[in-house]
């Protein structure tokens, strides 16, 4: 294994790939009981064209998340979740735009833990009855969510700001979309995309890391295996199709979210690169410092469930903020009219280098948390950055390219804005 120490974060990352292809990075944590293992795939809801052995394939929207639920199930009817309590851990799984990941904690018999997540993930079991009874528990899961105000305004925001990129499905994809589904789908997808090659796993524990490549190969056979080819994602106009989208729910105040449209972020380090400019831009912007967010909240505009960032997938970024407002237009006013000023008069040294360093500590305070890290270290390595180097970008970036990304992205045309109003209630 190869160690790399990073001082400015006191952090040391061992890295190894495996004959088969599978990269493997150990993150030490010296004297915690906590042992923390994320085995990420790089696949997630947007990508349902690819090729696989010279032939394109189409799978429906929703088929990263039902092969996610679908691996936990093992031959001889083997319940994955109840041999993980049984050793003691707790295991779980996502899926977002980009990535599915599988991942367990515990504080004993992380070896077991190990082989037992290797296994489960990269030994496909379904059957045309199971994945079958499958679809009636994402249909609920899909009810929920049009349930869920959080869900549907975002889900609304997506499919108002993309005309052709993939994220303006949900997920979860529609009840519609699942219904095509089926166990030859899920396994075309397995084999694609469920390569070592195509995979990373990354643990933070109190651990040898030298003898975690060894357990992984206890289970993985040397081979490599071929992957999936993704089809590149549609190209975007940068205006929005839509500029408003409102429905109605039960809510006891009327909730917003508001997207600028901005380029991909591509890959390495110009991705982490100009997410960070974006990040403080944000921050420039709207965040709880910002001239615009004390002038709206003293005026009742807002309250202090309004906030934003920097948000992107494979293929797409936006930048968004969102809230409770009575007036979500008059929001989406100020924030383009504040864009503009900010613009004319520019970013403050002063202010810039303090708003740097506030967020260079946020980050560096992230790092506290497992499940954070693991995530980033995963998302970044899928997007070809070692995640630990971003101080160094933090130190380079300037008010210029700040303001250059504000310029570009905080326009009308590129904007969106997504409201659910209050059902009125009804006359006495």
């Amino acid at each position: 294994m190869t160690e790399t120490r990073y001082e400015q974060l006191d952090e040391t990352i061992f890295r190894d790939t495996l004959p088969c292809g599978l990269p493997v990075m150990v993150v030490p944590r010296k004297g915690f009981s906590k042992k923390l293992c994320y085995l990420a795939v790089d696949f997630g809801s947007v990508h349902t064209d690819f090729t696989l052995d010279g032939t394109a394939y189409h799978v429906p929207a929703g088929t990263a998340h039902y092969l996610e639920h679908k691996l936990f199930d093992m031959p001889g009817d083997r319940d994955v979740s109840a041999e993980f309590a049984q050793l003691g851990a707790n295991v779980n799984a996502f899926t977002s735009y980009d990535m599915t990941a599988y991942y367990f904690s515990c504080t004993e018999n992380f070896s077991a833990c190990l082989r037992l997540l290797t296994e489960f993930v990269f030994t496909p079991y379904f059957t045309a009855e199971s994945v079958e009874k499958e679809r009636g528990i994402i249909d609920q899961e899909i009810g929920m969510n049009l349930d869920s105000p959080d869900n549907v305004i975002f889900d609304r925001l997506m499919a108002a700001m993309f005309r052709e990129h993939p994220i303006r499905v949900p997920i979860l994809g529609s009840r519609e979309s699942i219904r095509e589904i089926t166990h030859e789908t899920l396994e075309l997808c397995h084999r694609a995309f469920y390569t070592p090659g195509n995979c990373c796993l990354c643990v933070i524990a109190d651990e040898d890391p030298g003898e975690i490549p060894e357990l992984v190969r206890q289970v993985l056979s040397d081979a490599v295996r071929p992957m999936g080819v993704k089809f590149p994602m549609p190209e975007e106009a940068m205006t929005c199709p839509e500029g408003l989208t409102r429905c109605a729910m039960d809510i006891a105040m009327p909730t917003f979210c508001l997207g600028f449209k901005c380029e991909s972020v591509g890959q390495g380090e110009a991705a982490i690169r100009q997410e960070i400019a974006a990040d403080l831009a944000a921050e420039a912007l709207f965040g709880e410092s910002s001239q615009l967010y004390l002038q709206m909240y003293e005026s009742g505009i807002i309250d202090s469930s309004f906030g934003g960032g920097f948000d992107c997938a494979d293929g797409c970024a936006m930048l968004l903020c969102s809230g409770d407002s009575e007036e979500p237009e008059r929001v989406r006013e100020a924030v383009l009219s504040r864009a503009e000023a900010l613009l004319r008069e520019g970013i403050g040294a002063d202010y810039f280098l303090r708003m740097k360093r506030s967020a260079l500590g946020r980050r560096i305070k992230g790092l506290d948390s497992f499940d954070g890290t693991c995530f980033r270290l995963c998302a970044y390595h899928f997007a070809g950055f070692d995640y630990f180097r971003f101080p160094a970008i933090y130190q380079d970036i300037t008010p210029e390219e700040v303001l250059a990304f504000l310029a570009r992205v905080v326009k009308p045309d590129r904007c969106a804005l997504s409201v659910i109003d209050s059902v009125a209630e009804p006359a006495i």
